[in-house]
């Protein structure tokens, strides 16, 4: 997979001019994601859904923030499935993820990650994944990941993620830019704005007053963040932003001597591992990667990497605004 331009991000004369030579092509990806959206008629679950999603590619905290909710649905007595495509990976399903038989070549990095702690259902086709889930699993709810431009499944309620070191990037749609859909065409669809990390762009003042904004604590694995304190590290990751990585590492007072970005998703080969493994050794120091990335990793040189976990937290106010707003979409409640 290619990394993501840095005209999408950028501003400047030359990436304006990049961006515009490529608008024709937006609008033909903005008709088509415009006519399946109004085609297609959802098909109601006979679970509530509650949708994670983005209107943007790359990184924007989608993956912790599911992971929480979980946690946060498991508190108050809720049984929880994710359903998730499985992107990146062979399978098609509907399956259950079991991280101790699959890969992330089986179901994709984000499944096997999210399924070391919570129930994930891999399904392709998300109508058929709900179906399953509700046949043969004692779960209350779905949680649909990466679903706000999937018209076949419907959704209760959609909870939008958005990165707020980068908002909206250049506010175009894709290949010009970094959108899947525009912020005004899938407004109507949300129900609540995640923001993950500072608001840099000022994207809560493009959002309408009335729409719930709540605002993550990113929370390093304080395990980890102790022990590689003023310590010489490679860090690497191929996830949607590599900097929010490094920047993290740096707040933990990790020593960055060298940081590589790879392309999202990408499946690490023995020769950009032992490259990297070199490359730290000749620089004094070690080698530390993201979790999603550490799961793509062959098992033999898992134990040779660092590894730094996050997770994402709300405050008590923001969680109990979320559950007011997620119970009245819940067949039962409970707690």
């Amino acid at each position: 997979m290619n990394k993501a331009p840095k005209f999408w991000n950028d501003q400047t004369i030359l990436s304006s001019a990049l961006s515009t030579a490529l608008l024709p092509l937006s609008w033909i990806w903005r008709g088509a994601t415009a006519a399946r959206l109004a085609w297609i008629k959802p098909e109601k679950a006979q679970l509530p859904v509650i949708c994670i999603g983005n209107i943007s590619v790359g990184g924007t905290g989608k993956t912790p923030f599911t992971a929480y909710l979980c946690q946060l649905l498991g508190s108050y007595g809720y049984s929880v499935c994710i359903l998730t495509r499985g992107y990146g990976g062979k399978q098609k399903g509907p399956l259950i993820a079991d991280p101790n038989a699959h890969s992330a070549a089986d179901i994709g990095d984000e499944a096997l990650m999210l399924s070391q702690n919570n129930l994930v259902c891999i399904s392709r086709d998300r109508v058929a994944g709900a179906r399953f889930i509700a046949a043969n699993l004692p779960s209350d709810i779905i949680i649909m990941d990466d679903g706000m431009q999937n018209p076949w499944l419907k959704k209760d309620i959609t909870l939008a993620v958005f990165d707020g070191a980068v908002g909206l990037g250049n506010g175009r749609i894709l290949p010009a830019g970094p959108l899947r859909q525009s912020l005004k065409s899938a407004l109507p669809s949300m129900d609540m704005a995640v923001i993950n990390g500072s608001d840099k762009t000022g994207l809560k003042q493009r959002l309408p007053q009335k729409l719930t904004c709540l605002s993550p604590r990113l929370l390093p694995n304080p395990e980890t963040a102790d022990e590689i304190k003023q310590r010489s590290l490679l860090a690497f990751a191929g996830i949607g932003r590599p900097q929010g990585f490094f920047d993290t590492l740096e707040a933990c007072g990790a020593v960055l001597v060298k940081t590589l970005p790879f392309a999202d998703h990408h499946p690490y080969s023995e020769a950009d591992l032992t490259r990297l493994y070199l490359e730290a050794t000749q620089l004094g120091a070690e080698l530390i990667t993201t979790q999603k990335d550490w799961v793509r990793l062959p098992p033999e040189w898992r134990e040779r990497i660092f590894v730094l976990d996050v997770s994402l937290m709300l405050d008590d106010d923001d969680a109990e605004q979320l559950m007011q707003t997620l119970v009245p979409y819940l067949h039962k409640e409970k707690g």
